[in-house]
């Protein structure tokens, strides 16, 4: 199966590097890409495949397994949450709800993107925030929507409210905490 690409991948591409403290060079080197295609994917003039762009988002290390005060919050929430690296959508962490609200084990999704699973609103979402300056905001305001639901086979969407609110790494890698409404508490 062919991976989906990313709206705006070079601003996205080009947040996370500048983030990790990486150079257009540095990062050609490590993807073995001359320093000009790195230029032309941040600024938009070619797009690489979203197989491809997933392979990127991989070099640059997007499943962090640092910052474990952060991802403890988010695992032991009472709220309805998780945590994606936001380049690449990678999740980090999530609640016991959202969990629940996934309809999976509280670990079976660490280290997988959850861009594939995303809803038309979430996509269309997504693709707004460019337009919205927030990749070029280091705190950008937090993005409120609503998405409809949706079942897959590795998780389900339940429809309601999302908001995303950017945090970053100790290392600097930028994050998205991702709320909505969940199932309720027992």
């Amino acid at each position: 199966m062919t991976a989906l690409g990313y709206p705006a991948f070079g601003r996205r591409l080009k947040r996370l590097r500048r983030s990790v403290g990486l150079k257009q060079a540095a990062l050609a080197d490590l993807l073995r890409v001359d320093q000009t295609t790195i230029s032309r994917w941040e600024n938009g003039v070619q797009v690489p495949s979203g197989d491809l762009q997933q392979a990127v988002f991989q070099a640059l290390g997007s499943a962090r397994f640092g910052d474990s005060a952060l991802k403890r919050l988010v695992m032991n929430s009472a709220d309805c949450v998780h945590l994606v690296e936001e380049a690449s959508h990678v999740c980090l962490a999530y609640s016991a709800r959202r969990a629940q609200d996934w309809d999976t084990s509280q670990r079976a999704l660490l280290g997988v993107s959850l861009w594939q699973f995303a809803t038309d609103e979430i996509r269309q979402a997504e693709a707004e925030l460019l337009d919205e300056g927030w990749w070029d905001l280091q705190s950008p305001t937090p993005k409120a929507f609503l998405t409809s639901g949706a079942v897959h086979d590795e998780i389900r969407i339940s429809a309601g409210q999302i908001m995303w609110e950017r945090l970053y790494l100790s290392d600097g890698t930028p994050v998205r905490l991702v709320s909505g409404s969940g199932p309720r508490p027992a």
